[in-house]
């Protein structure tokens, strides 16, 4: 007799891929979380429903003190996924898992003196097409909502919104108002740009290098712009 190994008790299990915010920590911990909180404090709800790992790759600690500084992460509302870069040594039952071989991705850096963007929990649209570098968002993007898309270019026919993000691989293109979040470069391309037919961003990035709204020259705003990568510094310019 044949066995039906498939029934209405049957779970299915997939794969799928996900943009993770990863946190490195240096010690001591109390410093860095000392400018965790500033971050936090200048930008509510900045981890708030985003997936995060927490990176201790060279850190000499042992599992006590990870243990303490997740229980700390946990207090500020940031929950962690999986640990990279631990010892087995130093982990143990109850905490998150180890993970390995994750897609290296642009560093988020934000220095003590400059303030934050604000960030709302996304409604996250998140095209995985796997032959093609571009995507065509034919839509505004609403505030709260976050376009990502790590494999190219993204192009949005609308405008995008306060409290709203498009993340590419590639470069940026609104043809609309950008009142929102654009980070261009997300995986490390420093060639990628940013172009907007009205600048008035609450924050840009390109390769991790990020520019708040009050950085950017005011005769900018209101304006067709378009904004590159120039060693370290974000540079900027009216499209003619």
């Amino acid at each position: 007799m044949t066995k039906v190994l498939t029934d209405a008790r049957s779970i299915r299990i997939k794969g799928r891929s996900f943009l993770a915010v990863m946190l490195s920590p240096d010690l001591p911990f109390d410093d860095w979380l000392a400018r965790l909180d500033d971050l936090a404090a200048r930008s509510a709800g900045f981890f708030l429903g985003r997936p995060v790992v927490l990176d201790v790759t060279d850190l000499q600690i042992d599992r006590p003190q990870l243990k303490e500084l997740i229980a700390e992460l946990a207090k500020r509302n940031v929950s962690i996924m999986g640990i990279e870069g631990a010892r087995p040594s130093i982990l143990g039952a109850g905490m998150p898992p180890a993970l390995k071989g994750g897609r290296s991705a642009s560093s988020i850096e934000v220095q003590p003196n400059e303030p934050a963007g604000s960030a709302g929990k996304p409604a996250v649209a998140e095209p995985r097409l796997a032959t093609t570098q571009s995507i065509v968002i034919r839509e505004p993007v609403r505030s709260g909502q976050s376009v990502i898309f790590p494999e190219g270019d993204v192009t949005i026919i609308g405008s995008v919104a306060s409290g709203a993000e498009v993340i590419a691989g590639g470069s940026v293109h609104i043809y609309g108002a950008l009142r929102g979040r654009a980070m261009a470069g997300s995986i490390g391309n420093a060639s990628a740009r940013i172009f907007c037919r009205k600048l008035e961003a609450e924050l840009v990035a390109i390769d991790g290098i990020y520019k708040m709204a009050e950085d950017m020259a005011p005769n900018l705003r209101g304006q067709a712009v378009q904004l590159w990568l120039e060693e370290d510094a974000i540079m900027a310019e009216k499209l003619i």
